[in-house]
């Protein structure tokens, strides 16, 4: 059965990688920020519309990177769009500590259902160097949000 799942979520990494959601600039942004992972290459830009009530209206991003790194992005734009900057930073702080710890607790008021998706990235965690690229877009997204232009996972 774990290895008919560890399947399973390869080829939804796969799907994502190499046909990812929301990729393209976005019109009408109005948070944005540059991600770079020296270590593999990765690059991309997250763009962001968010209303005046803090909901995240429009999600995008741009770059290349690896299968791992789009398919991160890729899920990421499409389970933060309706949800609020604060509901963003717990996604993005839960989703870190997921990506680098066993056993990570839930943080209080995380989206769970968001949460399991992005599960399939979880596996990264066996392979320390990969946990950059799972993470680039989400740190990418948080910069965004403070209003830093760039950020390196260096």
């Amino acid at each position: 059965m774990l290895d008919e799942l560890r399947e399973l979520y390869q080829e939804v990494i796969l799907d994502h990688g190499r046909h990812p959601r929301n990729f393209g600039s976005l019109e009408g942004c109005n948070h944005m920020a540059h991600g770079h992972n020296p270590m593999c290459g990765d690059t991309l830009v997250v763009y962001l519309k968010v209303g005046e009530n803090r909901v995240i209206e429009g999600a995008t991003f741009k770059g290349q990177g690896c299968a791992i790194s789009v398919a991160s992005a890729s899920m990421m734009t499409d389970i933060l769009m309706g949800k609020t900057a604060e509901e963003a930073e717990t996604l993005f702080h839960a989703f870190h500590e997921m990506c680098t710890r066993d056993d990570a607790p839930l943080p209080e008021g995380v989206d769970e259902d968001a949460l399991e998706r992005l599960q399939v990235l979880s596996g990264v965690r066996e392979f320390p160097v990969r946990v950059k690229c799972a993470t680039l877009a989400w740190h990418t997204m948080d910069a965004a949000m403070q209003g830093k232009e760039e950020i390196s996972t260096e």
